[in-house]
Order: C-alpha cells, then sequence, then structure tokens
C-alpha cells in the first residue's frame, strides 16, 4: 500500500509508532487523549496511558494475528485486576487474550509474503474509539476510521462504551460469515460502517477493501482512533 498522506490528528491522540526490520518492530504509543485510555496489545500486554503518556513495545518479526486496541473506563488494583467498561481483556490489565467486543482494533502482520507488512483496522469486533493507522513516512497509506459512531450507532447495535457489530449481537451466518468464504456480503448494519470508516473491515470478509500492505523492511505506522474531538493514534 502507498500510504502518503497523515490526516491531521485531532484533540486526543492515542499515536504508535512501529519500525520494523528482520530484527524487530517496536511500536511507540503515545496518548494524546485528553481522558485515560488503557491501551492493550497482543503480543505486548497492556498499560495504563494518562493523557500525555506513551508506551512502547517491541514485536518479533513473523508475528502474526497480532492486534492493538483501547480500553476505556477501567478500574485495575494493585495486582492488576480489574474491568474494563470496553475492550476488556479477561480482567486483566496486562492482557493475555484478545478484547472483549465492543472495541476497534488496529491488527498486523508482519514480514509476510514477500516480506510485506498487512495491516487494518477492524470493526468486525465493534467500536469504542476511533483510530487512526499511519505511517511515520510516506512510504505506505494512512487509514482512518475517525467518525462519531458511537453516537450515530443503530438502536440494536448500542452497548456502553461502544457500538456492536452485528455478529456480536445476532450471531447468524448473515454477519458472522460462519459457513465459510463467499457465504456472506454487504449488509444494512455493515454499510453503517463502512460509509464511516471506509478503510475499516466492516464485516468477517470485507477483505478486498479493507486489508494494506507496506514494505516489511522500512515501514514506520501510526494507529490512531478519535471519538468526536478525540483520537486514539497508533503510529507503525
Amino acid at each position: 500500500m502507498s500510504f502518503t498522506n497523515i490526516l491531521p490528528i485531532l484533540a486526543c491522540l492515542l499515536s504508535m509508532l512501529c519500525f520494523t526490520s528482520t530484527l524487530a518492530a517496536t511500536f511507540d504509543i503515545t496518548n494524546r487523549c485528553r481522558y485515560t485510555v488503557w491501551a492493550a496489545a497482543r503480543p505486548g500486554g497492556g498499560r495504563r496511558l494518562d493523557s500525555g503518556q506513551s508506551w512502547r513495545i517491541n514485536v518479533a518479526p513473523g508475528t502474526t494475528q497480532a492486534r492493538i486496541w483501547g480500553r476505556t473506563n477501567c478500574n485495575f488494583d494493585s495486582n492488576g485486576r480489574g474491568r474494563c467498561q470496553t475492550g476488556d481483556c479477561n480482567g486483566l490489565l496486562q492482557c493475555q487474550g484478545y478484547g472483549q467486543a465492543p472495541n476497534t482494533l488496529a491488527e498486523y502482520a508482519l514480514n509476510q509474503f514477500q516480506n510485506m507488512d498487512f495491516v487494518d483496522i477492524s470493526l468486525v469486533d465493534g467500536f469504542n474509539i476511533p483510530m487512526e493507522f499511519s505511517p511515520t513516512t510516506n512510504v505506505c497509506r494512512s487509514l482512518r476510521c475517525t467518525a462519531p459512531i458511537n453516537n450515530q450507532c443503530p438502536n440494536q447495535l448500542r452497548a456502553p462504551g461502544g457500538c456492536n457489530n452485528p455478529c456480536t449481537v445476532f450471531r447468524t451466518n448473515q454477519y458472522c460469515c460462519t459457513n465459510g468464504q463467499g457465504s456472506c456480503g454487504p449488509t444494512t448494519f455493515s454499510r453503517f460502517f463502512k460509509d464511516r470508516c471506509p478503510d475499516a473491515y466492516s464485516y468477517p470478509q470485507d477483505d478486498p477493501t479493507s486489508t494494506f500492505t507496506c514494505p516489511g523492511d522500512d515501514a514506520a505506522f501510526r494507529l490512531s482512533c478519535k471519538d468526536l474531538d478525540e483520537l486514539f493514534n497508533v503510529d507503525y
């Protein structure tokens, strides 16, 4: 992919820079939001990020099925146990698994076919905070999902602090594509997400318009998530 333009980041931003090589990838995650975000990563764990704070994670080359997301309205004890309203990962500050829907996802796989990194923003688990996933150079293209989806969420999909994907709510092949490739397509609900976030996965088989690549030797990306005037940003 050719990430050519990095659009302005608004008042609230969690940014992540990732520098990839044959040795490792480094993701610098910075919370530029006006509120606290509990960043989560698999692999990587998790960390509370107050406004202006940063977190660096190192990821091994060849890592696949990886994701980064933001958790909101969390409360953890001194042992790192508690609960988040959105994006919770089994009540742990240091995530060992994936987050609970609804949560906006930045997904990546490093050094894959022809040494390319594959990246995407996914709403298959729903939406909690808007995001931008963009490079720190002009080698690759920015991905954004920064619409006020929580405010506009259809009544059937509403959840505390977020907006569910219809698969989470209805659990049918129409929305979850459980019967295999080609068994489902766009729906009214998926178009609600796609119209607002054209770069993002809106249903599980939304691959043609939602998966992007970048050279694995020197890529650097930012992922951000923005709700109204607030943005969660990750650079890679």
